[in-house]
């Protein structure tokens, strides 16, 4: 995909991270997008809403794909999120079979796609994702600081 469609559906999920925000949640908004370039789902945050410490946006936007394409591998898809994957979130892509991965700011503290780990792209794993960072990374890295800097 092009840097202009890279752009246009990051800032999807940067306003999914601002209801994230809304509702009190840490602003992390994440799109999934097919090979045809269909959004097929969007989410963000909910573990405080859900009472679920695995809804994270990109769980969320992965459970929908599955739902709307009838199969939990998500071939030829784009996931795009505000914020570097987590550990969590980055075994949930591998295990989907996400082609690739879009994201904004990076995770010094938990990012598992380059940070402090890179378990989408670990040559011992049985898939790996094409990664693409910083996609409008001041803008969700602003947003971030904005909402701890309001908690604290």
């Amino acid at each position: 995909m092009s840097g202009d469609k890279d752009r246009f559906f990051m800032l999807e999920a940067l306003r999914e991270a601002e209801k994230a925000f809304r509702e009190g949640e840490v602003p992390v908004g994440a799109v999934l997008v097919s090979p045809e370039g269909e959004i097929l789902a969007r989410a963000h945050n909910r573990p405080l809403g859900l009472c679920d410490p695995t809804a994270h946006a990109e769980i969320l936007v992965l459970r929908e794909g599955a739902r709307r394409v009838g199969n939990y591998r998500l071939l030829g898809t784009t996931l795009y999120v505000t914020l570097e994957p987590c550990p969590m979130c980055a075994g949930a892509l591998v295990h989907a079979r996400v082609k690739r991965l879009v994201f904004g700011a990076r995770d010094e503290r938990t990012g598992a796609c380059g940070s402090l780990y890179d378990l989408v792209r670990d040559p011992r794993l049985n898939h790996r994702l094409e990664v693409e960072e910083g996609i409008l990374a001041e803008e969700a890295a602003l947003l971030l600081r904005e909402f701890f800097r309001l908690r604290r």
